[in-house]
């Protein structure tokens, strides 16, 4: 069967994301969109994810639960967890290698935690969209060794990307692949490539959606797919 995912998305917890931009509100665009399986992959942090969960089980939607991670050579790594306390766990990690640097609305934005409803329940203090002190291959290991899907981020970007930071996609073991634009110049070992939204707010949902041949809409049966980069196909 095609199924439609999207698995790069923020809410309102990313400074960079607008304020009214909360988990819910990602969830009931998604599925007005027909997205099946989505992410939710704030920058350094999983403190949004529990109104997502909830959010999409109400809209009958495969959640992910996400982050953005930023490497100590300012590379985006998406981190995919099937279970919420794991993802939760892992957030905590991330969190506490990022530096003590407080975050500067004027300059960044708004760190907003909120619930189901979209009220602010805390405002993070410190910066989110730092880097962590973990190299690259090293987020790649550890959030693999907790079982975590791995896709290095828009690869194909002029920032915060692994082939514009490092110059080249070293040979390890992830899950798949994100471009913005296909096809990609440079060589991708052969792996899955996605597009995904990077959404910061309510009109980019689905902007870059993809659908892909799975035998159900499981997490297990996303990761068999992705392994044999299996019949993909991209709205671009």
């Amino acid at each position: 069967m095609q199924v439609k995912l999207d698995l790069h998305n923020h809410s309102c917890l990313s400074p960079c994301a607008n304020d009214d931009f909360s988990p819910a509100l990602l969830a009931v665009e998604a599925m007005e969109q027909g997205i099946q399986i989505l992410a939710l992959t704030d920058h350094n942090s999983a403190r949004n994810l529990a109104p997502f969960q909830e959010a999409c089980q109400l809209c009958g939607i495969l959640p992910l639960f996400g982050l953005e991670v930023s490497t100590v050579e300012e590379v985006h790594v998406l981190t995919l967890f099937s279970h919420l306390k794991d993802a939760q766990q892992f957030g905590s990690f991330i969190e506490f290698l990022l530096p003590e640097q407080k975050n500067r609305t004027d300059l960044f934005g708004n760190q907003l935690v909120v619930d189901i409803d979209g009220e602010v329940i805390e405002t993070v203090d410190k910066l989110l969209v730092g880097s962590t002190s973990l190299a690259f291959s090293d987020v790649v290991e550890e959030a693999l060794s907790r079982d975590a899907l791995v896709i290095p981020a828009h690869i194909d970007r002029f920032a915060n990307s692994v082939l514009a930071n490092l110059g080249f996609l070293p040979d390890l073991p992830y899950t798949a692949l994100e471009a913005i634009h296909l096809p990609v110049q440079a060589d991708t070992h052969h792996l899955a490539i996605l597009t995904g939204s990077d959404a910061h707010c309510l009109e980019q949902v689905g902007r870059r959606s993809c659908f892909i041949e799975m035998e159900e809409i499981s997490y297990e049966a996303l990761k068999k797919s992705l392994s044999e980069a299996k019949n993909i196909s991209y709205r671009q």
